[in-house]
């Protein structure tokens, strides 16, 4: 069994949820990633996503867009958002996935990337801009690598392509939960219920179904996990709490701390019956 995989199994047997955190790697500068990662997972988070800086985050909203080009000016690269992900497994037992856009992956070779991947302990990868059509080769290396590959899929999808998905996805089924790009909202959209009860036919008991974009408070958390999802993705909170604190590096690593803690709260499914 794969870490993630391992991580969403043993959080249904305690009746739990997955919080799953988003930050970019490099922002504000490279070597404060793996501290921040840390105080991720202090606070609760049970898997940490680490984007890896590029050009041109089509898929990212103005929050994410300004920790990218923060990143990238502080001289982040793939090959150090790697090396940085070994050095926090060293210090935390959560999964690490990364997501990229794929020209940096194309660039460095299917086999190359995968296999520097797999010796830098990630355990899985999501690449917005690679639709599932064109991605035999990339899955075929990652399953060669270990390596899970996360797939997104929109309301938008149609069961057709749902299911072709589903079956190249592992680690967990990523739901964009709205149009449009990452960025907290104030609230979950009905479309976000809907399309959430759409997919769990396809996904249960194949894999987990998280939902990302537009998730920044505990009640949203709560909604999501308690309508089914086996996990919420929060990046714009956590990168918010980044930008708004680059001069207090300490201070940044208790906010992040106490805001995974509280939204991990929300992720317990039997808190109100116990």
């Amino acid at each position: 069994m794969r870490e993630i995989e391992k991580t969403f199994h043993d959080l249904r047997k305690r009746g739990d949820g997955a919080l799953i955190g988003y930050v970019t790697f490099g922002d504000p500068r490279p070597q404060d990633t793996p501290k921040i990662v840390e105080a991720l997972t202090n606070g609760g988070v049970d898997i940490v996503e680490l984007g890896i800086p590029f050009s041109d985050p089509i898929a990212d909203g103005p929050t994410i867009q300004a920790a990218t080009q923060r990143a990238l000016e502080a001289g982040a690269t793939p090959k150090a958002a790697l090396e940085a992900i070994q050095i926090i497994k060293e210090r935390c037992s959560v999964p690490m996935v990364i997501l990229t856009y794929y020209n940096p992956v194309f660039r460095m070779g299917l086999e190359k990337f995968f296999s520097s991947a797999r010796n830098c302990k990630v355990d899985g990868l999501i690449v917005p801009d690679l639709p599932v059509e064109e991605a035999l080769d990339y899955k075929r290396v990652a399953e060669a690598h270990g390596i899970d590959t996360v797939f997104l899929a929109a309301p938008s999808t149609s069961p057709e392509r749902l299911k072709r998905i589903v079956d190249y996805t592992s680690g967990f089924l990523y739901l964009v939960s709205v149009f449009g790009v990452t960025g907290a909202r104030e609230s979950i959209q009905a479309l976000t219920i809907q399309s959430m009860r759409r997919f769990l036919p396809y996904t249960r008991g194949r894999v987990p179904l998280a939902v990302g974009f537009g998730i920044s408070k505990p009640e949203h958390v709560k909604t999501i996990i308690g309508n089914g999802a086996d996990g919420a993705i929060v990046g714009s909170a956590f990168v918010k709490i980044i930008e708004k604190n680059q001069g207090n590096f300490d201070k940044m690593l208790r906010k992040i701390e106490e805001e995974a803690r509280g939204l991990k709260k929300a992720t317990i499914k039997l808190q109100e019956e116990s």
